[in-house]
């Protein structure tokens, strides 16, 4: 029930990270603060598919 998700910034809407998450625990999109290193500095970042 694992799905691969990527993560993109919330300012500069490039797409950063990769992770996975469970599809029956977190229903909802995941949204993380993390380093965004085009921003340099730590923004928002939401799951995108």
């Amino acid at each position: 029930m694992r799905e691969i998700i990527t993560l993109q910034c919330s300012e500069c809407k490039r797409r950063n990270y990769t992770g996975n998450r469970n599809k029956k625990i977190q229903k909802d999109k995941v949204e993380l603060k993390k380093y965004c290193k085009f921003c340099k500095k730590h923004t928002v970042h939401k799951e995108v598919r």
